[in-house]
C-alpha cells in the first residue's frame, strides 16, 4: 500500500499503530521496536508477521528467546495464524543448561563460528522473505565475541536485508545493565513500549524521512491481540454542521437556559448526589430521539439497569430509545479503560453511528479511567474540542461533594470547558428538602438569572416559578423575603 511521502508501505496489522505511522512501516527498511520484559513487543512482531503472510511476503520469524513451538501456541491464545511464518528457532535449549558453559547457554562453535549469522543469512536466502523480525537483538548480540564486532554484523545484515527489499523489526529490551542506545543506529525508525501503574504505552520516536504522530498513546492486549489507540488531535476532525438551539423538553427549564442547549457546545450539569442531574441530562437525549436524532450517554459510576430503571420509572422510554437506535448506552468500569481508549471508543461511535449528542456521567469515574489526576483536564479538554469540532453537543455530569454550604461551580475545575452551565442544588425550606435549578453560564445567547424549583416525579421533570421570594439559596439554608418591604 502506497502511504504518505509516497513510500510503499508494509502494514503492522494494527489498525492504531498504522495511524501513528502513516499508513505503515516504510518498506524496504530496519525499525527497532523497544521496550522493557512484558510490554508486548513480541506479540507487536507476531502481528507485523502475520499481516505479512495476508501480503504474500513469505515472513520469516528468527526467536532467540521463545522455542517456535511455545511462539505458535502463544500465538494461538491471541488468535494470531503463524502458519504461513517461517520461525528459525535460535533459542537456547534446556539440556543445554545442564552443564557449566563458559558462552552462556550456546555451544562454543555458535559463538566461535558466528552460526546465528550464517543461519539467518541462508534462511533469508532460501525463503526470500519480504519481512523479518529477531526477537530479541539482545540474544544475538550475546553470540558475538565483543561489541565492535557484534554491530559490524548487524549493520552487515542490515545492509543485506534492505539490498532483498526486506522490511525488518529487531526488538530490544533495554535495561540499566545493557541500554540499546548504540542499537539504535540499526533503525530507521524507533517505537517504544512502556509499562506503567496506568498501563502501556507505545510512542514512535523515529520514522525516517516520513511524517508520523508523535507522543504516547495507548496499548492494550487483549485474547485478540495488540491494540492501539491514538491520542484525539481535534484539530483534525473537523465537520460543518448548523447551529441552533437544542430543547430539554421541559418547557420551563428551556426558559432557564434562554431555549436550551446549543448545539456543537459542551454544557455541564452540576450538584450533589441524588439531586436529578442524569435525569435532567436525558431529557435533552430524549428530546434528541423525538427530532430523529441518535444520543450515547456513558455510565461511569451508574449500572446499566439501574439507570434504565430510574427512567422508565419518570416517564423517558430508555428501552424503547435503545430498541430504536436512537440511545446508546454504554455502562464504563472506569479501571479498565484508558484515557485514549474510551476516547476512541466516543469517536467511532459518533464517526460509525452518526452520534449527535454525548453525555459523560460523571467526571469522576472519567478521572478514575486516567489512573492519573493531573491529566484529567488534557484529556478531558481534548475529547469536548473534537466533539464541538464535529457539532456533538456534550453533557458533562459533575457531582458535588457538598450537599449544602458554600457554593461551586464545579467540583473537578472544568468549568472552564463549559459553554453553559447548569446547577442542581438542595435547599432547607419549611422543614423540607427541597431542590433548585438554575443557569451559572452560558457563553451563546441569553439565560434567565433566576432560581427555580425542581421536582422529579413519575412525568419527569417538573420545574417551578422564579423563587423570587427567597433569598440565599446558593447557601442552602434560604430565607423569605417579605415583599411588602
Amino acid at each position: 500500500m502506497d502511504g504518505k511521502a509516497g513510500f510503499e508501505r508494509a502494514s503492522t496489522g494494527i489498525g492504531g499503530l498504522d495511524e501513528l505511522l502513516g499508513g505503515g512501516l516504510p518498506a524496504g527498511r530496519a525499525y527497532v521496536l523497544r521496550g522493557g520484559p512484558g510490554t508486548g513487543k513480541t506479540i507487536v512482531a507476531l502481528h507485523f508477521l502475520t499481516a505479512g503472510v495476508e501480503a504474500d511476503d513469505d515472513p520469516l520469524f528468527v526467536a532467540f528467546e521463545e522455542p517456535a513451538a511455545d511462539l505458535r501456541r502463544n500465538a494461538s491464545t491471541l488468535g494470531l495464524d503463524l502458519d504461513g511464518v517461517e520461525i528459525l528457532d535460535l533459542s537456547p535449549n534446556a539440556d543445554r543448561f545442564l552443564e557449566d558453559r563458559s558462552y552462556t547457554a550456546f555451544e562454543p562453535a555458535e559463538v566461535e563460528g558466528h552460526e546465528p549469522a550464517e543461519r539467518i543469512v541462508e534462511a533469508v536466502r532460501e525463503r526470500d522473505p519480504g519481512r523479518v523480525v529477531i526477537d530479541p537483538l539482545t540474544g544475538f548480540r550475546l553470540l558475538s565475541p565483543d561489541n565492535y564486532q557484534f554491530r559490524q554484523e548487524m549493520a552487515s545484515l542490515t545492509a543485506f536485508l534492505k539490498d532483498r527489499d526486506a522490511t525488518a523489526i529487531y526488538t530490544t529490551q533495554p535495561t540499566a545493565s545493557h541500554p540499546d542506545d548504540d542499537l539504535q543506529f540499526l533503525g530507521d525508525g524507533i517505537v517504544t513500549i512502556s509499562r506503567s501503574g496506568s498501563g502501556r504505552s507505545i510512542e514512535v520516536e523515529k520514522l525516517r524521512g516520513s511524517d508520523f504522530r508523535g507522543g504516547s498513546h495507548a496499548l492494550r492486549i487483549r485474547g485478540d491481540g495488540v491494540h492501539v489507540f491514538p491520542s484525539l488531535v481535534p484539530g483534525d476532525y473537523d465537520r460543518e454542521f448548523t447551529r441552533e438551539v437544542l430543547s430539554s423538553g421541559v418547557d420551563e427549564l428551556d426558559q432557564l437556559l434562554g431555549g436550551g442547549f446549543e448545539r456543537g457546545t459542551v454544557s455541564v450539569v452540576t450538584g450533589p448526589s441524588g439531586v436529578g442531574k442524569t435525569t435532567t441530562g436525558t431529557h435533552f437525549m430524549k428530546q434528541a430521539a423525538e427530532r430523529g436524532e441518535r444520543s450515547t450517554i456513558y455510565l461511569f459510576e451508574e449500572a446499566d439497569e439501574q439507570f434504565r430503571y430510574r427512567s422508565e420509572a419518570i416517564g423517558v422510554p430508555v428501552d424503547e430509545m435503545i430498541e430504536r437506535g436512537s440511545l446508546g448506552v454504554e455502562e464504563i468500569e472506569p479501571m479498565d479503560l484508558s484515557a485514549d481508549e474510551f476516547a476512541h471508543r466516543v469517536r467511532t461511535d459518533v464517526e460509525e453511528n452518526g452520534t449527535e449528542v454525548v453525555m459523560i456521567d460523571g467526571t469522576a469515574g472519567y478521572r478514575l479511567s486516567l489512573r492519573d489526576e493531573a491529566g484529567l483536564l488534557e484529556h478531558l479538554h481534548r475529547l469536548c474540542r473534537y466533539l464541538r469540532n464535529v457539532g456533538v453537543t456534550v453533557i458533562l455530569i459533575e457531582e458535588q461533594q457538598s450537599v449544602a454550604g458554600e457554593f461551586a461551580a464545579t467540583q473537578e475545575n472544568i468549568s472552564y470547558l463549559a459553554d453553559s452551565i447548569l446547577f442542581l442544588r438542595y435547599l432547607e425550606l419549611d422543614g423540607e428538602i427541597r431542590k433548585a435549578v438554575g443557569v451559572l453560564k452560558k457563553r451563546l445567547g441569553s439565560f434567565e438569572r433566576t432560581l427555580r424549583e425542581l421536582e422529579i416525579g413519575e412525568g419527569g421533570l417538573t420545574i417551578g416559578p422564579p423563587m423570587t421570594d427567597l433569598r440565599g439559596v446558593l447557601t442552602g439554608t434560604p430565607k423569605r423575603v417579605d415583599t411588602d418591604d
